[in-house]
């Protein structure tokens, strides 16, 4: 059960298999506290069908009035700290956004786009420009496409 959102379909039909008085155990806490109002649901709904969960990792588990809080708590926390990470990791790229990072694929170098159009072996442009053989092929179908283009448009 992973996901960013709260559509996780695994958790549903575990949440819904819950007939009879049982434990669901959890490998990971993060696996299961993504937002503080979800656990809090989660968590009532085992409670109310009597059942409990437990955290393999840390040996927590929702059985009685002071597991439910523990869990309660330690999901606030897991929520604070998520928006923490947020928020630094989006300061981050703002940062290097301005200090004129480019995010995404790195341009290829000039020279392999001047070597392809003259048939150069792979390995020949791969020694002069350090590109991989996925990139030489996708530079060898642009330019084939452009030379088709151009011919048919003569």
């Amino acid at each position: 059960m992973t996901g960013v959102t709260d559509e996780r379909e695994g958790l549903k039909r575990c949440l819904a298999g819950l007939n009879k008085p049982t434990s669901s155990f959890v490998l990971k806490t993060h696996s299961l506290v993504r937002i503080k109002a979800e656990v809090i649901h989660i968590v009532d709904t085992c409670y109310k069908k009597r059942s409990a969960i437990r955290f393999l990792e840390n040996g927590l588990s929702t059985e009685g009035t002071m597991g439910k809080m523990i869990i309660q708590i330690l999901a606030a926390v897991a929520e604070a700290e998520r928006k923490r990470f947020l928020k630094r990791t989006n300061d981050g790229r703002g940062a290097a956004m301005a200090s004129g990072f480019r995010f995404g694929r790195k341009p290829h170098p000039t020279t392999a786009s001047a070597l392809i159009p003259q048939r150069v072996s792979f390995k020949v442009v791969s020694e002069k420009t350090d590109i991989s053989r996925p990139t030489y092929s996708r530079l060898k179908r642009r330019f084939t496409a452009k030379n088709k283009r151009l011919s048919s448009a003569m």
